[in-house]
């Protein structure tokens, strides 16, 4: 070999050496901008819940003040005869500030008064006179009660209420400031488990409002969707892709459907205000109406993911079923719709994720009200968790932040129920072949 064909087969290697660093840097670069994109998006989330759960956490827990609530008799009945009526509508606010002024006998100016009354919350009369209503036996005798404190009291156990800044510059005067901490000094100040956060509805009053209101009008509108969309989206994902003939009418449809799965949310909220409540006259702020229109939203997204997973079962398992003689529902009944049920399943769960959190829809017919009672049925009014986010982000009062990141917490945990009970029913259907 001649030197200068030896000169050129080093040039050539060297031309390719290099050419071999720069995609190696390059495919180096390219992992380290993926794993920094992961990096920044675990930490976005990462944020996101510390945020969250920081400012929700607190929501389950609510400050008690504890007092010695005398029974009088005549103020519960004074006649003696222990009715039920006399007894349901007896004082009992007035039992509550006889503990308050007891406990502070040199506060006797009216507006004074009125500040120290205001330490409790308006429940705080509802547990005196459910303890009498449990036993009558109670009047006449004294008791020593935990009775919840009002959300400014509230906030300020918390440490969500700076002390040290101006008396004008905070919702806590100083005379109330050194209630507080003369009850606080005397061991009658406790932050405990609020369960009322779980089980009540909602509220004006911050300490009292609760998610299961909220709680129960989205289950009962999750259900309602799956119940309907589920079955008619499955339905018609195995007539167009298992019998529909291939014609201008069926690629209208595919189109049609297609195009529904983008279209905005509100737009099927409009949808249901005009069909189900104007035509058909159904309840507004129903969960049956709420059901209905999500119905309407999430049947594209699982019909074209149901549509996937029939197209992901092998040709060979419907050729095996004609081949012993089955028909072709038979065919498809037995044994492709079993094979694609996993994948249908997940398209049930994107469906549903997506309408859990949705609320656009929701507000158009109606379920922005403010519901206080806890739904029973399909057609009491009711809300649901997203709304119930939007209504308690709107409230001026600081107690209802940490009502909002705790019902955040609380759509989350739904969220998850709800993932965990469709990859179980997922495990449970997959079949191998």
């Amino acid at each position: 070999m001649s030197e200068a064909t030896q000169a050129r087969a080093r040039t050539s290697q060297q031309k390719v050496a290099a050419g071999l660093k720069r995609r190696y840097r390059a495919e180096l670069r390219f992992r380290s901008y993926g794993i920094a994109a992961v990096a920044l998006g675990l930490l976005f989330v990462a944020f996101l819940f510390f945020s969250i759960i920081s400012k929700g956490y607190t929501a389950f827990e609510q400050t008690f003040v504890r007092l010695e609530v005398s029974y009088a008799a005549d103020k519960i009945d004074p006649d003696g005869k222990r009715a039920p009526a006399d007894l349901e509508g007896a004082n009992y606010e007035a039992l509550v500030r006889q503990a308050l002024r007891e406990r502070f006998p040199e506060v006797t100016e009216r507006g004074d008064l009125r500040k120290l009354y205001g330490l409790l919350s308006g429940s705080a009369e509802t547990v005196v006179r459910a303890r009498v209503l449990a036993d009558p036996n109670r009047i006449g005798s004294r008791e020593t009660l935990w009775l919840m404190a009002d959300d400014h009291v509230d906030m300020l156990v918390k440490g969500h209420i700076d002390r040290n800044v101006p008396e004008d510059e905070r919702s806590i005067d100083d005379r109330e400031l050194g209630w507080i901490d003369r009850l606080t000094a005397e061991h009658r100040v406790e932050v405990r488990f609020n369960p009322k956060f779980l089980t009540g509805g909602d509220s004006r009053e911050p300490e009292q409002a609760g998610v299961r209101g909220a709680v129960m009008g989205s289950l009962f509108t999750l259900l309602v969707t799956l119940f309907l969309s589920f079955p008619i989206g499955v339905a018609a994902a195995v007539y167009l892709e298992e019998f529909a003939k291939r014609n201008r009418l069926t690629d209208i449809i595919e189109v049609n459907i297609n195009n529904l799965a983008a279209v905005p949310s509100i737009v099927f909220g409009l949808l249901g205000l005009a069909m189900f409540i104007q035509f058909f006259g159904l309840p507004r702020s129903a969960p049956l109406v709420g059901g209905l229109v999500l119905t309407l939203m999430t049947l594209p997204t699982i019909i074209i993911t149901s549509r996937a997973a029939l197209k992901a079962v092998p040709p060979s398992i419907r050729e095996a079923a004609f081949g012993m003689g089955a028909s072709p529902v038979q065919a498809v009944l037995h044994h492709v719709l079993p094979l694609a049920m996993p994948g249908m399943l997940t398209g049930a769960i994107i469906g549903m994720a997506r309408a859990l959190g949705e609320s656009a829809p929701l507000l158009m017919i109606g379920m922005v009200a403010f519901i206080a009672d806890v739904p029973k049925t399909l057609s009491d009014p009711a809300t649901v968790l997203p709304v119930q986010v939007y209504l308690w982000a709107s409230s001026p009062e600081r107690a209802f932040v940490e009502r909002t990141s705790g019902a955040i917490m609380v759509l989350l945990a739904f969220l998850l129920v709800m993932n965990a009970a469709a990859v179980f029913l997922r495990s449970r259907f997959e079949r191998r072949w």
